[in-house]
């Protein structure tokens, strides 16, 4: 047998022996592996996109028809008898307060939805952001408040005027 190459045999499998004339061996290189970091995103499920679009359909519904009921209470005109043929009475919007509410209070519904759609869109987009889904709910609120307060005082007949700017609230 060959000294520098022996085998050395436990049972059936031969194993092959080396021996090193060197004293210092080199280590085996280090090869360090960068850790590549993740940003860690919450999971976002199926659902909260499914809500923002949903959030999106239902403002494209309400603007169509807060902006349809304005349009059609503002452009009509009739003309009903009254009591006879020979009498008539004309009715327009701006003939009672309420009809002028119901219009610009339609008008500005439909306006504030076209202005909060970009921010649904976003809540479309990237749904794990927080911030635009909370800003649409504090300004639906208030909004909803400020026109429920509209409604009452009209319907109460409790008007005041905002010192200096003339403004009725």
């Amino acid at each position: 047998m060959d000294s520098s190459n022996s085998t050395k045999e436990t049972g059936d499998i031969p194993i092959p022996v080396t021996s090193s004339n060197s004293s210092k061996a080199a280590p085996p290189p280090v090869i360090a592996a960068k850790a590549k970091k993740i940003a860690k995103q919450p999971l976002v499920s199926g659902w909260k996109r499914g809500l923002g679009i949903i959030d999106f359909i239902l403002r494209i519904c309400a603007i169509a028809a807060a902006l349809a009921a304005a349009t059609a209470m503002g452009t009509t005109s009739q003309q009903l008898p009254f009591f006879t043929q020979f009498f008539r009475f004309k009715a327009d919007y701006s003939d009672l307060p309420a009809f002028t509410f119901f219009v610009i209070a339609n008008a500005m519904a439909g306006a504030y939805l076209v202005l909060s759609l970009p921010f649904s869109i976003v809540c479309i987009v990237r749904p794990h952001i927080l911030g635009a889904r909370l800003m649409l709910l504090v300004f639906d609120t208030v909004r909803h408040i400020y026109f429920l307060y509209h409604v009452v005082t009209s319907f109460v007949g409790v008007r005041r005027e905002v010192p200096g700017l003339g403004l009725l609230i």
